[in-house]
């Protein structure tokens, strides 16, 4: 059983807990940190919040991202860029003490983000239909980076989740798929152009207090396949009390088909080695073929992270609510395994 949330209200209630464990299509309930019980000093519990914007863009050839997040003790803030053609990364980031100049808004519909210091600006700005992303970071590779990009939003179904990790734990989440991007991205001496027809971004919003050690899975993709039109992937596991509601879901043109658990079984002796996921209701049956490993280590004593992000293509079938069925092939995304200390 999925049990959708469809009446707006507040996510935690008096005491801290969640007042409606579960997933939506669109963000209603109103995010309250102020009502986290987790300690009884209020200060603790700030430092145990964890919160970030992500965004990731996926376009012919390349995939660039940019990160502002506040996860209590610091702020980390972060820009890759992958090229697909020549098979490399390159990431740059900054740690801030206790988060200063890292603020956060309370809600994925409005609200925007702006960080500056010396080496680098980033800003999230969100408007009616839009989100526009301004990225300069200095001395990011062969030279400095500069993106300009707009994410446009139509009206379409995103997963929200409300999940539960122990008593007065829990993880609050947006992702939407399949944002049509354009815009302009300079690295490495070259203009790389973002057009709304080929190209397309994501945005994963989480707010939450965690437990110290983690584990997740993260698999997604957004992209255009012929016969389907925009086509999303969201799967995922590996924390929290999931029985209300995975955040397992795919989207054709907007409209979410909601699944039940999905297996995910991969070699983690082998990340480059294909990966499988499927849905146990039958919906989903899917392969994924690595071509580039993303790798990013963070040993900060206290806080620590691995990820391991591979990038590939997606291949099999999907099959709606309504027992349509799509054929995917050659679909560009990523799936993720993260173990964090935090």
């Amino acid at each position: 059983m999925q049990k959708e949330i469809t009446s707006p209200g507040k996510l935690l209630d008096d005491s801290g807990r969640l007042a409606q464990p579960g997933f939506a299509r669109a963000p209603l309930q109103e995010y309250n940190p102020e009502s986290i019980r987790v300690y009884p000093l209020r200060a603790l519990n700030r430092l145990r919040l964890k919160e970030w914007d992500y965004y990731g863009i996926t376009a012919p050839g390349f995939f660039f991202s940019a990160t502002v997040s506040h996860i209590g003790y610091a702020g980390m803030v972060f820009v890759y860029y992958i090229d697909f053609v020549k098979k490399f990364c390159v990431e740059r980031s900054i740690t801030i003490p206790f988060g200063k100049g890292c603020a956060l808004p309370r809600t994925s519909e409005r609200g925007d983000v702006v960080f500056e210091n010396h080496g680098a600006r980033i800003s999230f700005i969100k408007k009616d239909d839009r989100r526009e992303l301004s990225i300069w970071w200095k001395d990011f590779y062969e030279g400095d980076c500069e993106a300009r990009i707009t994410l446009y939003e139509p009206r379409q179904d995103s997963i929200v989740m409300s999940t539960p990790i122990g008593a007065k734990r829990f993880y609050y989440n947006r992702k939407i798929n399949c944002l049509p991007a354009e815009g302009v991205v300079n690295v490495g001496g070259k203009r790389l152009a973002l057009s709304r027809e080929s190209s397309m971004g994501c945005l994963d919003w989480g707010r939450g207090v965690w437990d110290y050690s983690s584990f997740w899975n993260w698999a997604s993709a957004s992209g255009r396949v012929p016969g389907a039109g925009a086509v999303g992937l969201n799967l995922g596991a590996g924390f929290g009390d999931l029985s209300a509601a995975t955040e397992n879901c795919f989207f054709i043109d907007g409209v979410m088909t909601k699944l039940e658990w999905v297996d995910i079984t991969y070699d983690p002796s082998a990340y480059m080695r294909e990966w499988y996921f499927t849905s146990r209701d039958g919906r989903l049956n899917l392969t994924f073929t690595p071509f580039l490993e993303r790798v990013a280590v963070t040993n900060l004593l206290v806080i620590s992270s691995e990820v391991h992000q591979m990038f590939g293509t997606y291949r099999g079938v999907l099959r709606t609510d309504a027992g349509r069925e799509y054929r995917v092939e050659k679909l560009v995304g990523w799936a993720e395994e993260h173990r964090a200390r935090w």
